[in-house]
Order: C-alpha cells, then structure tokens, then sequence
C-alpha cells in the first residue's frame, strides 16, 4: 500500500467518525461491541438508543450475509455510553481486510477504550454443545491473511504489535463469572479462524483440533488483531452454532446457524447487559 492510499484510508476512518460524533449527543462510547450472525435481537437494553446504518456511515461497506442488520446502535447503560454494530464484514464476502478493521479504528476515534467481539462459531470439542458460549483466550490464524500487512503508519500504533495476551485475562474471568451466575454454560478456549466460506472438512478439523483449537470460525480474528494494535481492551466469544464436520452426522446449513442465532439472542442479550453493568463497577 503506498502513502496515497494510507492517507486516504485515515482520511476514511476520520470521515466515518466526524459523520458519527454528532449523533452521540455528547456521550462517548466507552464499550464496542460487534455481533455475528443471527445476533440482531442481542442488543442490550440502552438509554437514549439511536441507530444509523451503515450505508449511511461514510466509508462502511455493507454486510452481505443474511442474519446481519448492518446497524450501529449507540446508546447508554448506566454511566457508560456504548456503540453495538448489529453485523460485521467478512473475508469472505471479498472485502479486503483494511475495510473489514475499518469500524475497529473508528470505534477507537469516537472513543472505545473496550472491544467486545461476539460470533457464531462452530465446536471442535465433542464437551462443547451447541448453545454453549466459548470466550476466547487466544488464536490461530489460518485466514492466509493479515489486516496489518502493507498498512502501517505511526497514527495505527505498533507495525508488529504482540498478540500475546491480546484477549484481556480480567474481563475473560468476569464474564465467566457472570456466565456461572446466569447459568449459560461457558468455557474458554482457541480461536481457529479460517478464510471461508465453504465449510471445512474433516480432515481439516481434526488437524485444528490436534493443533488445540476449541472453536472455529470466519471472523474475529482481523477485528482482533486491530484492535491489539491501537491499544484496546478485547473481550471475544463464539455462540456453538454447530458441531464441526465429523462431529456431528448431519450436514451444516447456514439457515440452521441462523435460526439458533435468533433463540440464542436473549441468553446473549442478558450476558452482555450483566457483562455492561459490572463493567459500571470496575472499567
């Protein structure tokens, strides 16, 4: 990427932001969180709620995939002000990966100090049930990609930002914690990421699984890294859509990860208001 183009793509996120800045009535999003697919009816309950859709944000692609709204909700819990995208930008879709990360950097602008990640994602662990939630502890990135290669400048933080302890241990424990105490089964584990979007094989899961992969899944993992860079706190986690090729006898269809989606939105609905409000006593 050359110089041209950097200076364009900042030009992006500070246009995205400065488009978005009046429409916080002078709140600022202290908590970002990203929703997957089938999660539109996970939105937390807020304040002074407002929605603006992407296609109206400057520089913001449109999601392609159905179970995403394409929305960002803006809004207060409490004292902490939130911005909630109601569906994301995938590999997949042919996005390249700076457009992806795009709304990761101006979440950072409009003020997000907190990036809580969320997707479906399928179970390479026969203890691991559709239904359950896993939160992520660290990854494998086998997308055959990077959103930070070719496209640094000092405005982005570090050209090559460490990973390790990339998913903040503190709020990893407390959402566990709040996941004992609602009863949503929960676990921690490796993120194994993939380009997409055909479904994988058997042959390949099994290899994910030797590798120690818990979960896999076509997102998070650029959203992540992004954020490691420019300094944000990160919680993620997969909803179990689906047991993984040669773990469960029937073939996967997306329709089928949708649907649980929309039965799973209020048990991750009630998570994520229980994760903001203690989040209101210990930032």
């Amino acid at each position: 990427m050359n110089t041209t183009d950097k200076i364009n793509y900042l030009n992006r996120v500070n246009e995205a932001a400065a488009f978005l800045k009046p429409r916080l009535a002078g709140k600022v999003p202290e908590i970002g969180i990203i929703l997957g697919s089938g999660l539109s009816g996970a939105v937390p309950l807020l304040e002074n709620a407002a929605a603006v859709s992407y296609a109206d944000i400057p520089g913001f692609p449109e999601p392609t995939v159905s179970g995403h709204a394409g929305r960002l909700v803006v809004g207060e819990r409490g004292p902490l002000g939130a911005a909630i995208m109601q569906g994301r930008f995938h590999y997949y879709e042919g996005h390249p990966l700076d457009a992806i990360t795009l709304p990761v950097r101006v979440l950072r602008e409009l003020g997000v100090k907190t990036l809580i990640l969320s997707a479906a994602v399928g179970s390479l662990r026969p203890r691991i049930k559709p239904g359950h939630l896993v939160f992520i502890n660290d990854h494998m990135n086998f997308m055959g990609a990077n959103p930070l290669k070719g496209f640094h400048t000092k405005e982005f933080g570090e050209m090559f930002p460490d990973l390790a302890g990339a998913y903040t241990p503190a709020l990893r424990k407390t959402a566990l914690a709040l996941c004992r105490k609602l009863k949503i089964p929960a676990w921690e584990g490796v993120y194994t990421a993939v380009a997409g979007p055909s479904y994988e094989t058997p042959s390949e899961i099994r290899a994910f699984a030797k590798l120690g992969g818990h979960v896999v899944g076509m997102s998070v993992v650029p959203e992540a890294i992004v954020a490691r860079q420019i300094g944000l706190r990160i919680l993620a986690f997969g909803w179990i859509s689906n047991m993984a090729a040669g773990l469960a006898k029937e073939n996967i269809e997306h329709g089928d990860v949708l649907a649980l989606g929309e039965r799973m939105a209020a048990t991750i609905r009630r998570f994520l208001e229980a994760m903001l409000d203690r989040l209101q006593k210990t930032p």
